[in-house]
């Protein structure tokens, strides 16, 4: 018998068809734990299931959450949050930068390629790795190794986390250039933070995703800029690329403003034509595989 090989979005309670998936939230976390942000944990599963209703009471369908391995995903708890709220809930596997956890060296002794398949052939839908603050480093490199390796053995998507927004340019020579991933298959984060628009299009324009994921960044210094950024990148041709998120990664920062100001307050200024993209066809798109 042969395998299906109709691409399909990963989510923690199986294959979805990438139609199925809705209005969704392309980069959030429900449960994130670093060695960077301690007394800000997200760990209240209460809190998370609130959350997501709210997100779905507005018409939320799918929240993509990119906390990766060893930062307390609590894979359990996402199982059961997609049971109760009925919304499409996508793992992530991966690695974030060495500083994010407690013991560093330990990483180095896993083998990260076969962890990450292995992982993508349960519950986790993503991969999710991270640069430095334009360039990367040791660290980053072996990560985008083993997320290559994996993303060859399964088709999945690889998630990068920009320091600042800075360092794409590297990511897609390293990740596309020489580990040979389809731009279509990697997600530029965090390229809100800096709101360079010739270099938007230039990203835009080798086909690989861009993520505006800064809505729930308390004060971030570049948030003004993220509508200018999405409409200057949709008008330049480039609306099938974009994907929007809301990043929530402390405890001080859910519900500042959260995951339903994606909805109830940007999603009205892109207009209803970017909005079906970048919320809904895009990451069917994206994160199908």
């Amino acid at each position: 018998m042969t395998a299906d090989r109709t691409p399909a979005v990963h989510t923690v309670l199986g294959p979805v068809p990438p139609e199925r998936l809705g209005t969704t939230n392309s980069h959030d976390h429900l449960f994130l734990r670093s060695a960077l942000l301690p007394g800000q944990e997200l760990d209240d599963p209460a809190a998370a299931e609130d959350e997501l209703r709210a997100f779905a009471a507005l018409g939320g369908g799918a929240v993509v959450q990119w906390t990766p391995y060893g930062l307390g995903r609590r894979l359990d708890d996402l199982v059961e949050l997609a049971e109760t709220t009925g919304l499409h809930l996508v793992a992530a596997t991966g690695l974030h930068q060495a500083a994010h956890y407690d013991d560093p060296d330990a990483l180095r002794r896993l083998d990260l390629a076969a962890l990450f398949t292995a992982e993508l052939r349960d519950r986790a839908g993503l991969i999710k790795v991270a640069g430095g603050y334009h360039g990367l480093d040791a660290h980053a490199r072996w990560t985008m190794t083993a997320a290559a390796e994996a993303h060859h053995a399964t088709g999945a998507p690889i998630g990068v986390h920009h320091e600042l927004g800075t360092g794409a340019q590297d990511v897609l020579e390293l990740l596309c250039d020489r580990l040979g991933v389809p731009p279509h298959r990697v997600v530029l984060g965090h390229l809100n933070r800096f709101p360079d628009p010739g270099l938007h299009r230039e990203l835009a324009a080798s086909g690989a995703y861009l993520a505006f994921d800064g809505p729930s960044r308390a004060n971030h210094a570049t948030d003004h800029r993220l509508l200018e950024c999405l409409h200057a990148l949709a008008d330049a041709g480039h609306a099938h690329r974009l994907l929007l998120g809301g990043d929530t990664t402390t405890a001080a920062a859910r519900g500042n403003p959260g995951m339903p100001y994606l909805l109830h307050r940007l999603r009205p200024r892109l207009g209803p034509e970017l909005a079906a993209l970048v919320l809904t066809d895009n990451p069917a798109a994206a994160f199908a595989w």
